[in-house]
């Protein structure tokens, strides 16, 4: 067994430590997620924790550790008879990204079923983790339908299965952490919330610290288990505090005063719903009594929502979490008032519900971000900023920038057939999850058993394979696999148009707005995104393909316009990105959005160039969207034939909004071309 870096050795990173132990202090805080770029000690920390988590005892044998005082009167291995227990340190489980739902919260013991005719419980990851720590190490690579077992188990303290003949609870009561980093993709708004508290971490810029997260470090590689000694006292030191703060927390009063602070501020930033307020309270009650005090301060207040409070106010899917400090202060100073007898300011509301924006300077959430009905990042309310009086043609120079107007709901964009890519809610796919269509002969290894096909294929054999008893006799060519059909996330890689026909300030604006609804859509529905622009002489790869969506928006947002239309560089290089892109992940099919007004310039024939390049997709059976940008009373309709070419369909800016045209996802599939060889093998 290696022996884990000391919790106590770790370098700064003040907030992370303090927020995985007050969820030590107190489990009910609701657990950590942890934010911050690659190498920043989040799973070192995470890791480190265990060694310092008090002793449990359970009962001996229990699969499901339970406590000898107080036994889950529903264990599936109970009921427990008293005296028999045992005392082992608490386990640090972790889950996998690629964990099965079965590994996750258990499932019928098929050989037992099969081989001795009896029903019988398999527990999962969750039965270990009860009264510990259940680690996800990258939560936002986590497929979706495992995210809402996991953090329903957490919100209801208990595993519930209901599947295969088998219904079982059991108790589930874990310390949840995660650890993500934000380039790689963002959780869903409504699973941030299950999280009680967030932290944001980044490597120091401070040389002498840097120095000694490194000397540490290679003093920890060089001999773990002496380096642990050297730390030893330390670590004690912050186990028995822990043990002490446990002991003190039932003691710990919280008054009016600070209750009012909490729901004051709660209002203030917006926050959806009461769990905030709960989750404050819990945690400024674990400050008080990690600090060794009976009462809650304003102090504690403050930290409690530093801590609770960043991933849940009103924001952008792409701002960054965060609080404006400042006004935190004014809230709480505002509302500050002694807890025997609060007397409210008579020249305020005393209500701080009454004020629907809150105290402060406006109702837009923290941070000092835009206001919510901007909607996108640096947006201003009005969406749309101001155009420019002179036109930009084809020969214009470079521009600076232009604000996207505001985003909306776009109709679903799907890549035609069935897939095999990874989970996601945009296109159909064979899935791991999903509703069963069927069954097969597995091809490898069996990863989901279809029980009925399996007990069918084996049923007409018995007598000839001399069965005896109430057991099966199944050979592995009985195994059947379920099948099941779910969705699947895609590539969708945006080719866009930077040049000088684009370059009227409220056109350019009404693009990148229609090209962040597009994002925002992908952000949903778990797909990767790639970004490819073209002007002036050549075309680049403003943003490979990634799971970040946010990434994406914010070169967007950065785009300049100009120059001329080299419509068949975009396209080649767009290809070039997905034959590469298929390399790495050939399961997973592209959805090629185009966003153009169909003029090309520069070189000889741009038009035909570009129609050629247009027609190596439509070869390959590639999906594929042109968004028609042409404006002005004479339309010369080339993004329409730039859509044939490419065995696509063209839509206009209008035609992408959710409330226009009910049957574009049917005339996207319909205009892509028929079925050739590679198309039929990339559906299979």
């Amino acid at each position: 067994m290696t022996t884990p870096f000391p919790f106590t050795a770790v370098v700064g990173q003040d907030d992370l430590r303090l927020a995985l132990l007050l969820n030590a202090v107190s489990p009910a805080v609701g657990g950590v997620l942890v934010r911050g770029e690659k190498g920043t000690a989040k799973s070192t920390a995470v890791r480190a924790l265990s060694a310092l988590m008090p002793a449990l005892d359970v009962v001996s044998g229990c699969r499901f550790s339970c406590d000898p005082a107080a036994p889950d009167p529903g264990c599936p291995d109970g009921p427990h008879e008293p005296g028999a227990s045992e005392t082992r340190p608490a386990r640090m489980v972790e889950l996998p990204v690629g964990a099965s739902e079965d590994r996750l919260v258990g499932a019928l013991d098929i050989e037992r079923a099969l081989a001795e005719g009896v029903k019988a419980f398999e527990p999962g990851l969750l039965a270990d983790a009860h009264r510990g720590i259940l680690y996800v190490d990258e939560v936002n690579l986590l497929h979706d339908h495992l995210v809402d077992l996991l953090l329903d188990a957490a919100a209801m303290g208990a595993s519930y299965v209901e599947r295969e003949g088998v219904s079982v609870r059991h108790a589930a009561r874990f310390l949840l952490v995660g650890t993500m980093n934000p380039e790689e993709g963002e959780l869903r708004p409504q699973l941030l919330d299950r999280f009680g508290l967030t932290v944001e971490v980044a490597a120091s810029r401070e040389p002498d610290q840097r120095v000694e997260v490194v000397r540490r470090r290679l003093a920890y590689d060089d001999d773990p288990a002496g380096f642990s000694a050297r730390w030893a006292d330390e670590e004690a030191a912050v186990r028995e505090r822990i043990t002490a703060a446990r002991e003190l927390l039932p003691s710990v009063r919280l008054g009016d005063g600070a209750l009012r602070q909490i729901a004051a501020t709660c209002a203030a930033f917006e926050v959806d719903g009461m769990r905030a307020d709960i989750v404050m309270a819990r945690t400024a009650t674990a400050l008080a009594a990690w600090a060794g005090r009976t009462d809650v301060l304003a102090e504690d207040v403050r930290q409690a929502a530093l801590l609770a409070l960043p991933h849940r106010r009103r924001r952008n899917p792409f701002d960054a979490p965060g609080l404006d400090e400042d006004r935190l202060d004014r809230t709480l100073e505002e509302f500050a008032g002694d807890d025997e007898n609060p007397e409210p300011d008579p020249d305020t509301d005393p209500d701080p519900g009454a004020d629907p924006d809150g105290p402060g300077d406006g109702g837009g959430g923290g941070g000092g971000g835009p206001a919510p009905d901007a909607g996108v990042p640096g947006g201003d309310a009005a969406g749309v900023p101001p155009e420019d009086s002179p036109a930009a043609g084809a020969g214009s120079g470079e521009r600076s920038a232009v604000r996207a107007a505001e985003p909306f709901r776009t109709k679903v964009l799907s890549v035609p057939g069935i897939g095999e890519g990874a989970a996601g809610r945009r296109s159909r796919a064979r899935t791991e999850h999903g509703r069963t269509t069927g069954a097969r002969r597995p091809r490898g290894t069996l990863t989901k058993l279809h029980l009925a096909a399996t007990v069918l294929a084996a049923a007409p054999h018995q007598r000839a394979r001399g069965r005896s008893g109430r057991g099966l006799v199944v050979r592995r060519d009985d195994l059947r696999q379920a099948t099941r059909e779910g969705r699947e996330g895609n590539l969708v890689l945006f080719v866009v148009d930077a040049s000088g026909s684009m370059a009227a300030r409220q056109r350019m604006s009404a693009v990148k707005g229609a090209v962040l609804s597009l994002l925002l859509d992908a952000y949903q529905r778990r797909d990767k995104v790639g970004l490819v622009t073209f002007r002036g002489s050549a075309a680049e790869v403003a943003l490979p393909p990634t799971s970040s969506v946010d990434a994406a928006a914010v070169r967007l947002e950065s785009l300049p316009t100009g120059g001329r239309t080299p419509l068949a560089a975009g396209l080649l290089r767009a290809h070039d990105v997905l034959r590469v892109e298929r390399l790495r992940d050939p399961a997973r099919r592209a959805l090629v959005v185009v966003v153009t007004d169909g003029r090309a310039t520069g070189g000889p024939d741009p038009v035909a160039l570009a129609g050629r390049a247009a027609r190596l997709f439509a070869a390959e059976g590639v999906a594929s969207v042109v968004v028609d940008c042409e404006s002005g009373p004479v339309r010369l309709g080339l993004a329409g034939r730039l859509a044939g070419e490419l065995g696509g369909t063209a839509v206009t800016l209008d035609e992408l909004r959710a409330e226009s045209i009910a049957g574009l996802v049917r005339d996207v599939q319909g205009a892509s071309v028929a079925p050739s060889a590679s198309t039929s093998r990339r559906a299979a």
